[in-house]
């Protein structure tokens, strides 16, 4: 997790909460919540995601956010995304790193913020590499 720093990570925590909606991290139980393995392959190629959203000035920050950052902290955000949804595990973090790079697209942030549990994600994944999103909920709070 070199190109992108925790607290551009929790920026996209924080928006994705208010986007769904998610108050609280949902812990131990996100086996039933996750997409399947497969769903790694997959590319959001119909936008819906997008256009359920195209006027949520949220999605539209946090979108554009996204879109704003290097494509290496992309590739991290979707690794992230990944580690924490349990497709993967923190040691095997340079594999899934490279194949984030492979799969990223112009539509990483579509595909990102089609993850119902995109904040769950990746708050899960920063505590496995030792950081939390709690010494910065006070300036988005």
């Amino acid at each position: 997790m070199k190109n992108i720093k925790p607290e551009d990570v929790c920026h996209v925590v924080f928006q994705a909460r208010q986007l769904r909606n998610i108050e609280t991290v949902l812990e131990d139980d996100h086996g039933d919540d996750a997409y399947a393995s497969d769903v790694i392959d997959t590319v959001i190629e119909d936008e819906t995601v997008h256009q359920e959203h195209e006027n949520d000035p949220t999605y539209l920050e946090v979108a554009g956010f996204i879109k704003s950052l290097p494509i290496e902290a992309q590739h991290d955000l979707i690794a992230l995304s990944w580690l924490g949804r349990g497709d993967s595990f923190k040691a095997d973090w340079d594999g899934l790193l490279e194949l984030a790079e492979e799969r990223w697209t112009k539509q990483t942030p579509e595909y990102l913020l089609g993850m119902p549990l995109l904040a769950v994600y990746l708050e899960d994944a920063l505590d496995q590499f030792g950081f939390s999103c709690e010494e910065f909920e006070d300036e988005h709070g």
